[in-house]
């Protein structure tokens, strides 16, 4: 009896720990590597937006030097600069749907920048115009950077978006073992429930009702169970034992009435 309420009791246990432990490892894989992916986002946008601020910075910087017309004030330009900031934009966007973009992205900034290393060439040139060269060639250069860096935000951020969409469709999905281990240990509860009452319960109260009937009827006990564990066991005590107590009211029922008839005689 102890062996299978025992084992009812340790599969619906050994099920409910199983379905949790897939529960959280599902759940802490499917956070991990979502969150990686946000955060690289995040830092792609970052990245793309700290090369935006540079590239207007230096850009009007050489505005003021075209409308004030002085070479003094022209802006430092260390390649370096925006070469590290690019290899890092370029390592930190984890999307290959990405790298096209990147690449336009980088073309368009190389091409800015030897547009306007052309500005001492066009300042000393007599017969050049600064301000056309400035609005004719360097700002539409700068205009298509721009645009490339825009399209590559909204890339980013689209990614970024079904990132997040990807994180709560795995957090349903995590869940979901969980919600099945409790559905089923509720099903195997009520297994254990039919199981203790069709197999234990209601043979003991079989029992129980044999033996007031034994008791204040004086029925025969002739209850019977398949099987042989301790309920059988004790049935069958039961059953010998009423039976043996019947032989010994017979008996003494028997003398009883010997007596009687002695005492007539």
């Amino acid at each position: 009896m102890l062996r299978k309420l025992f084992l009812g009791l340790g599969s619906i246990a050994a099920i409910l720990l199983l379905s949790g432990v897939i529960s959280i490892l599902e759940y802490r894989r499917m956070s991990n590597y979502v969150s990686e992916l946000i955060a690289s986002d995040i830092k792609s946008i970052n990245l793309s937006q700290k090369l935006a601020g540079m590239t207007q910075e230096y850009n009007l910087q050489m505005l003021a030097v075209v409308l004030q017309n002085d070479v003094s004030l022209m802006p430092e330009l260390d390649m370096n600069v925006f070469d590290a900031q690019m290899d890092s934009l370029r390592s930190a966007v984890t999307s290959q749907n990405t790298v096209p973009m990147l690449d336009m992205l980088e073309s368009s900034l190389n091409e800015y920048i030897r547009t306007s290393l052309k500005f001492d060439e066009i300042f000393l040139a007599d017969t050049a115009n600064v301000r056309e060269w400035f609005f004719g060639s360097l700002q539409p250069s700068y205009n298509k950077l721009r645009r490339y860096i825009a399209v590559l935000n909204e890339a980013i951020y689209n990614e970024l978006k079904t990132n997040s969409s990807d994180f709560d469709a795995g957090f349903y999905r995590s869940i979901i073992p969980g919600v099945v281990s409790v559905g089923a240990g509720l099903l195997l509860v009520l297994l254990l429930g039919y199981f203790i009452t069709t197999y234990y319960v209601r043979p003991i109260m079989k029992i129980s009702d044999g033996v007031d009937n034994y008791r204040s009827l004086g029925r025969r006990y002739s209850n019977t169970f398949d099987g042989d564990d301790q309920l059988a066991n004790i049935n069958e005590g039961i059953t010998e034992l009423i039976e043996e107590n019947l032989e010994l009211k017979k008996r003494i029922k028997s003398l009883k009435d010997e007596h009687e008839k002695m005492n007539e005689e």
